[in-house]
């Protein structure tokens, strides 16, 4: 039985996208006789407390170790008057206040998060966890260890013990860009900050023994830091787990007048969908709509995004929802009659590939997609025929997209998407962890 450190900074009860990809590659590679040792923080920073993830932790081949780390957000805090309770998102999204007017505060603690806490804020756990982790080694056979990012702390941690153990396997696993990350113009960096924060990433892309990326795009972008490199650099994309949808894949849809559109994630600024809004406005105005629409947005979205369906006079058709257990998620996705994929509007939109598109496909709904058309997104849409991919400018696509699918019954074929299940993404990994 080989034995798979995996580092992570996410682990249930935290909640949200980032624990998911490795707490279902645990399930499955435990389910396949792969011992798993999770090294995490006892005293994490959570977004989200989501406890219906527990049910995913293996009850066999499985243990997780801890160690306490420092974080500087009781200081981040105190010196922006938040409150001691509220949580602190990663993705520059406020519910309270327009972002663009920030307080001085606010901007003077973007620039100290950028230009001080490199890579970012949890890097008081990197050398303490080496010299943990390392000691650990000693004592415990391990055949490789998996590091995920962000936060890319981990990864500096897997470089650490890679330096001190050169022999061991060591896996850096990509879920979000680190120097192409779509907020990076909002830390406001230094030359020299933006020089560090790409030299430890591409020290650690051309260290690690392989590179797993998300998506196609960015793992092009990380193969080209090392153009002559031995390393291999795969992409295995986040997933579904098929075990997710068995309860609700026979239940009947609750039946309503409305024709329900639901989003699910986080809705900062660069993901407001401006021309749904305007579409439905003009169509709404119009009395083009056979059916009432309903928007339901689930999860935190900031107040910009309330302000754009309030300046088109939309807001009636607009639900709000708080954060859901993620089989609560589930549950609402099989109740809508269509999806809603919003894509980052940022420079590396192209190659954002998020989790929730999968869930997407099988949820077997229609999905109505804003963001690039030539990107991986509308790649695995078109051959998955799963629904429209409309650009952020194309406002009479997307008055005709809601036309089509609401006026005219929408049946989507899921049998092409198996490659992407958990467990066969599990597969994946396996092969690169046998190679």
């Amino acid at each position: 039985m080989k034995k798979v450190l995996i580092i992570t900074y996410y682990w249930p009860p935290c909640g949200g996208s980032g624990v998911q990809r490795w707490l279902k590659f645990t399930k499955y590679l435990a389910k396949k006789n792969y011992y798993c040792i999770i090294y995490t923080p006892s005293n994490p920073e959570s977004p989200v407390i989501d406890n219906s993830l527990l049910k995913d932790i293996p009850q066999n081949n499985y243990e997780v170790i801890k160690t306490e780390i420092f974080e500087p957000y009781k200081l981040y805090r105190f010196f922006t008057n938040k409150n001691k309770s509220e949580k602190i998102t990663t993705s520059f999204l406020s519910e309270n206040s327009d972002n663009k007017k920030l307080s001085l505060k606010e901007k003077i603690s973007r620039w100290i998060r950028g230009n001080f806490f490199i890579p970012d804020a949890r890097m008081f756990w990197i050398k303490p966890s080496v010299k943990y982790l390392s000691d650990y080694l000693k004592k415990n056979k391990i055949d490789i260890i998996i590091t995920t990012g962000p936060p890319h702390s981990m990864h500096l941690i897997g470089l650490g013990i890679k330096k001190k153990h050169p022999n061991i396997k060591w896996i850096a696993d990509f879920r979000d860009p680190w120097t192409n990350i779509d907020f990076i113009n909002d830390l406001h960096l230094t030359t020299f900050a933006l020089k560090k924060h790409a030299q430890l990433e591409k020290e650690v892309v051309c260290t690690a023994d392989k590179i797993v990326t998300v998506s196609y795009t960015l793992t092009n972008e990380l193969q080209a830091l090392c153009p002559h490199n031995n390393n291999n650099f795969h992409t295995i994309t986040n997933g579904f787990d098929n075990d997710d949808f068995e309860l609700i894949a026979h239940s009947q849809k609750k039946q309503t007048n409305q024709f329900i559109i639901t989003y699910a994630g986080l809705l900062p600024p660069n993901r407001n969908p401006f021309i749904l809004w305007k579409a439905l406005a003009e169509l709404s105005e119009k009395k083009l709509l056979n059916k009432e629409i309903k928007i339901q947005l689930i999860g935190k979205s900031d107040v910009s995004v309330w302000n754009t369906i309030k300046d088109n006079n939309i807001a009636h058709l607009v639900e709000k929802i708080d954060y859901l257990p993620h089989s609560e998620v589930i549950k609402k996705q099989a109740d809508a009659d269509a999806l809603l994929l919003l894509i980052n509007r940022a420079p590396n939109s192209k190659g954002i590939l998020t989790g929730k598109l999968f869930e997407y496909l099988a949820s077997n709904k229609p999905i109505i997609a804003i963001g690039p058309t030539d990107g991986d997104a509308a790649k695995i849409i078109k051959e998955s025929n799963a629904g429209f991919i409309i650009d952020y400018d194309d406002i009479e696509s997307m008055k005709q997209t809601l036309l089509t699918i609401i006026n005219t019954p929408t049946v989507t074929n899921n049998s092409a998407i198996q490659k992407f299940s958990r467990e066969a993404l599990t597969n994946d990994l396996i092969k690169l962890i046998e190679s």
